[in-house]
């Protein structure tokens, strides 16, 4: 396996890094995140197809690039791979040709060959799609065992518009799921928030998919501001800093969610995924330090699955950039730091991370979270 990096920026190839002489011609996938204005200019894709004119190429809209150890922003962040053994199949899918997210993650996986599959990498657009259901149609259609992670598409802090595309210019609507297979691939994932919880465990008693209304039956924006206290005038800016924990029975293991807006006329809260009526959240505050631990924490846990990872994938979220701010570059470089520097680190932010929360179990929605996910081929 052969891994090379490059920046793209200012309408030029900033920096290749390509220690192994990868061919180009030769690699047999791409996979591209940026600034959607730049994804979505057609000279651009034409760019990428002369330099990789053999490979499935893969491209995301994002909310800060991944390059080495270092977050940019209005770049487009390449890796390109080639593998010796094992090799890829790669689905596209429109949001608008199903019923629901639900039922387009179901399709994503049925069109996948499952035989010696391995992991499904999965970028989807961020804005029309909705995550929570996108997830539990890939869980449906997950043979046993089958990896699954990924992002929703970003969109910089401006959240209008996301894009992705297979093999085309980027568009909005996409959904792109690349099978990886081989029985030498060696992989390994994890995901950590490093979020403080607080305050006392309260139960979801009225809600509609992602849009939350009342919380042990009283509402819930009006006992988010008694929580939030100075920072309720700063809603919905201050809500990155208050995201809640979310479990949705006794068992299972707790999520993220964020607040993308509220509505003060009916008095309703819209987080980045799902909060099901009988669910269980408790409310969280930000303390940058264990952000940046759950960094150091994910990465670990990556290395105890596959102790020689020869890339690592991150994908984390917009809402942790914008919270750390200035300290966004700590997470990468503690990733770097943990994994080494024959990992070759690639991956962006963005308006959802897809990972399981067990080791190679079913996949979840995650916000404000930091995903890894790694893989080496074996010789």
């Amino acid at each position: 396996m052969k891994v090379a990096k490059l920046l793209f920026a200012d309408g030029i190839w900033k920096s290749e890094i390509n220690d192994e002489n990868l061919d180009y011609q030769k690699a047999q996938l791409v996979l591209g995140y940026g600034c959607r204005n730049t994804l979505e200019n057609p000279d651009f894709f034409e760019v990428m197809k002369a330099k990789f004119p053999d490979a499935e190429i893969a491209l995301s809209s994002s909310s800060g690039e991944i390059f080495c150890n270092e977050v940019f922003d209005e770049t487009v962040t390449v890796t390109a791979i080639e593998f010796s053994s094992s090799y890829i199949k790669t689905q596209q899918i429109d949001i608008n040709d199903f019923q629901n997210s639900y039922e387009a993650g179901k399709a994503l996986l049925k069109n996948l060959c499952h035989e010696n599959l391995r992991w499904v990498f999965v970028l989807s657009d961020g804005s029309k799609v909705n995550g929570s259901q996108l997830v539990k149609g890939l869980n449906e259609g997950r043979p046993e065992g089958v990896l699954i992670s990924g992002g929703l598409a970003g969109d910089g802090d401006r959240f209008e518009k996301t894009v992705v595309g297979l093999n085309e210019v980027p568009v909005c609507n996409k959904i792109v799921a690349i099978g990886f297979y081989g029985e030498k691939l060696e992989l390994s994932h994890a995901s950590f928030g490093g979020w403080e919880s607080f305050g006392l465990e309260r139960t979801v008693t009225k809600s509609q998919n992602n849009i939350l209304v009342e919380i042990d039956n009283k509402n819930a924006l009006d006992l988010y501001k008694n929580y939030l206290g100075k920072y309720a005038e700063e809603l919905p800016s201050s809500a990155l800093l208050f995201p809640l924990s979310l479990k949705l029975d006794e068992n299972s293991a707790p999520v993220v969610r964020t607040i993308l807006s509220i509505n003060e006329k009916s008095n309703m809260m819209i987080f980045a995924g799902d909060l099901p009526e009988g669910s269980r959240v408790r409310f969280m505050k930000a303390n940058l330090d264990r952000l940046i631990d759950a960094a150091n924490d994910a990465a670990h846990g990556c290395l105890q699955m596959n102790p020689d990872p020869k890339l690592a994938i991150i994908v984390s979220c917009v809402g942790r950039k914008m919270v750390l701010g200035e300290r966004v570059s700590e997470e990468v470089e503690i990733v770097r730091d943990v994994l080494g520097t024959k990992t070759a680190l690639n991956g962006f932010y963005s308006y959802g991370e897809i990972s399981p929360v067990k080791p190679f179990g079913e996949c979840a929605l995650h916000n404000q979270t930091i995903t890894i996910t790694t893989v080496n081929e074996t010789e």
